[in-house]
């Protein structure tokens, strides 16, 4: 192989046949339309287009776009080149039956078309009519094709032509056509393209080497086919096409960096189905029966499914008990009215809290750490910072002689593992837990300082019914703001659109 094969410019086979289609004409250098282009080289189009924006980066073919308009039939119109023209039809009746020509028989017989059949007729000067609104057919009338049916006729059989093709009679006759009724013609825009050689590209043309290898395989190895032909040379600045690898979305990430704060702060995970009864999404913790969150405008209740809750449950009949006069909890409950069929209602969780209020309930621990990370519903006007479906991150500390400040110090090392460092806790209320607090973050995009849940210390209403003995502290904390904050969205929804190019770019890391 000689050496000076890897100075010459890289040419692709389809570079290559395109080049040697142009350069064998007998005028090289001057202008092929693209289907010549196609003919002449024997590629498809799409390969021919491939092989066109190449050379055409490496200055080696020119190329000229221009807009033209195709006619062609339209379903009206093909019904007219089958039919004819509504004046046409009726200058065949008045043929076809002579002596029944009023206006009534030949209305009935045409329909609507009578009205535009016969004004274009008298137009025409083909009819003329009697007093007794009688039509007669003049002497030698309608021999001769209209101009509106030779263009349709001319149209029809040939498919489609090129709006340079008609004289300007025709392009008037086209005019009055469309004015005329609308389907007859049909307009399709196209964009043509021209091809020139340079004179750089038939240059090269010339010195195009055949039978080159583009492929280094075992068999070019075996055979040692190296050492008699070239090798394609290959332009390795030329830029390689985007590869999008499979890879998970940013919101899935962004739960394991949660998942890896927890663990990493000695938490265990649990999980829980998204239907829950009532009973453990509201009334285990304490909110009572006729509290609006339990309405339908805020939850989705299935309402063709009753959980198992009875009273001959200890832990319901605790419960209810609270409710009503918060027996042995040093609270006066919400009063007497406490119904089990509203216990026994499903729901999809508002919560994740239903989960570890749960996993309490169930092992009454002495000392635990857990959390949670699922999905929660909510029946919520979607805006940029709501969503009816959001996950939410839950989690629950029990042990002898935990307080508030030992929740406040184990979310503020919460966030500064997932990189939120200015975080705020500002008091507030919720039915089940005393003290509240509602953590907030500062967004720097927008400026202001986001909500993204609660907590507190379980109120012994909660914890009492179910045999809890130590302080339980608690959250519920929104996932999908701190991703948007995260990756610098603006909208919430945008998490879960079907924007390819934001999934495709957003860092992994």
């Amino acid at each position: 192989m000689s050496s000076s094969g890897l100075t010459r410019i890289p040419i692709h086979p389809l570079e290559a046949s395109l080049l040697r289609a142009l350069a064998s004409r007998s005028k090289p250098l001057d202008w092929i339309e693209f289907d010549d282009a196609l003919s002449a080289s024997k590629l498809s189009p799409d390969q021919l287009r491939r092989a066109v924006e190449w050379l055409k980066s490496k200055d080696l073919i020119e190329t000229e776009t221009r807009e033209s308009t195709f006619y062609s039939l339209g379903e009206k119109g093909k019904e007219i080149a089958s039919g004819g023209l509504p004046e046409r039809k009726l200058v065949r009746l008045l043929q076809n039956f002579p002596s029944r020509n009023s206006f009534s028989m030949l209305s009935s017989k045409m329909g609507d078309e009578f009205s535009v059949a016969l004004g274009h007729a008298r137009k025409n000067g083909w009819i003329r009519i009697g007093k007794n609104q009688e039509i007669t057919l003049e002497p030698d009338a309608a021999e001769k094709k209209e101009p509106e049916e030779e263009l349709i006729e001319k149209v029809g059989s040939a498919g489609r032509i090129l709006s340079s093709s008609l004289s300007p009679e025709e392009r008037q006759t086209l005019d009055q056509l469309s004015k005329r009724q609308r389907g007859v013609i049909e307009a399709q825009p196209v964009k043509e393209l021209s091809i020139r050689l340079t004179p750089k590209g038939l240059d090269t043309s010339a010195k195009l080497v055949e039978n080159e290898i583009g492929e280094i395989t075992p068999e070019v190895i075996k055979n040692k086919d190296w050492q008699q032909r070239h090798l394609r040379p290959i332009d390795v600045t030329s830029p390689a096409p985007s590869y999008f690898g499979g890879r998970k979305h940013p919101v899935r990430l962004f739960i394991e960096e949660v998942r890896e704060a927890f663990l990493s702060l000695g938490f265990g995970e649990i999980r829980g189905p998204n239907a829950q009864s009532a009973f453990w999404n509201f009334d285990a913790l304490f909110i009572p029966q006729h509290h609006s969150a339990r309405e339908m405008q805020d939850t989705f209740y299935l309402s063709s499914s009753i959980a198992k809750i009875s009273l001959d449950d200890k832990r319901v009949k605790s419960v209810r008990d609270s409710h009503e006069s918060g027996k042995g909890t040093g609270s006066l409950g919400w009063g007497k009215g406490w119904q089990i069929d509203e216990a026994r209602r499903v729901v999809l969780r508002t919560h994740t809290t239903a989960i570890t209020i749960r996993y309490l309930a169930d092992h009454r621990p002495d000392d635990a750490r857990v959390f949670s990370v699922d999905k929660v519903f909510r029946n919520e006007k979607p805006n940029y910072k709501n969503n009816p479906e959001f996950y939410q991150i839950e989690g629950v500390m029990t042990a002898p002689g935990l307080n508030i400040r030992n929740l406040i110090y184990v979310m503020s090392q919460f966030y500064s593992k997932l990189g939120f460092n200015k975080v705020k806790f500002w008091p507030t209320y919720f039915p089940y837990t005393e003290p509240s607090l509602g953590p907030v973050v500062f967004w720097e995009d927008k400026q202001k300082w986001l909500e993204l849940g609660g907590m507190g210390v379980f109120r012994p209403e909660v914890t009492a019914p179910l045999g809890i003995k130590n302080p339980v502290l608690a959250w519920g904390l929104g996932l999908d703001r701190l991703v948007m904050m995260k990756y610098g969205l603006q909208d919430i929804r945008d998490l879960y659109g079907a924007n390819l190019s934001w999934l495709r770019k957003t860092s992994i890391l």
